[in-house]
């Protein structure tokens, strides 16, 4: 879909509004975006002073959510939108929802990372950044599923959806594959339980991640064709992306 359906109402004012909406959103998600970035490097280099900015940075995104749902809600009740303007502020609402949430993931895994050095964390187990290999791959999926969706926002593109959407099987594969892994730690040696839970927690938020940005594909899908694709089978999805 052409960026440009944005921007053809009489009111230049209402024009700027909602392209200042749409920015302000995409703004967002680059901070969100930076959050997963450091949360990752911090937890596997134990980077502490990186963790507690990722933690901080937590409530910049959530202003920004409250910031930019208030200018959604007094859009509607000022201009009362129809058609594609309505669906665009719809959609950011909910992209608004998904983002803070992956903020909080980005979050938890700092967190971990401040735990994990931790004295009496470190009294038990001498934590080495090389150990949380199994990590990267997860890493590397859900920052560029993100970073996909949010491309598509900008762009009010449906035509890379597919492609974002099935790198989560991906991710559910991997998530998997890290279970099994620590299970079978475990089982081996019960002083690797603690390391374990650490990896299994971290994993957890990954995998949430690209679920989130899942979300924020079907939220492209509805504003630019009005068809809500929310809980159908991925043949259903292709169906609708090629009508």
């Amino acid at each position: 879909m052409d960026i440009n359906k944005i921007g053809h109402h009489i009111s230049h004012q209402f024009n700027k509004e909602l392209e200042d909406i749409r920015n302000r959103l995409l703004n967002m998600g680059g901070v969100v975006e930076q959050q997963i970035e450091q949360a990752a490097n911090a937890f596997m280099n134990s980077d502490l002073e990186l963790a507690e900015k990722v933690i901080q940075q937590d409530k910049i995104v959530n202003d920004l959510e409250r910031q930019i749902d208030q200018e959604c809600t007094e859009i509607l009740a000022k201009r009362q939108p129809a058609a594609f303007d309505l669906r665009l502020l719809l959609s950011v609402i909910k992209a608004l929802n998904d983002l803070e949430r992956i903020g909080d993931e980005a979050t938890k895994i700092a967190e971990m990372a401040i735990h994990l050095n931790s004295t009496e964390y470190l009294s038990e187990h001498q934590h080495k950044g090389e150990d949380y290999y199994e990590i990267q791959h997860l890493v590397d999926l859900v920052k560029d599923m993100l970073h996909g969706a949010l491309d598509a926002f900008a762009r009010l593109n449906v035509g890379e959806v597919l492609s974002i959407t099935a790198q989560d099987a991906k991710v559910d594969r991997e998530y998997s594959c890290i279970i099994r892994q620590q299970v079978s730690r475990m089982m081996e040696n019960p002083r690797n339980v603690r390391r374990t839970l650490d990896v299994l927690w971290t994993a957890r938020a990954l995998e949430r991640i690209g679920d989130h940005a899942c979300n924020l594909c079907e939220h492209v899908i509805y504003m630019v064709k009005g068809e809500d694709v929310r809980h159908v089978s991925r043949e259903e999805l292709q169906k609708t992306l090629q009508g």
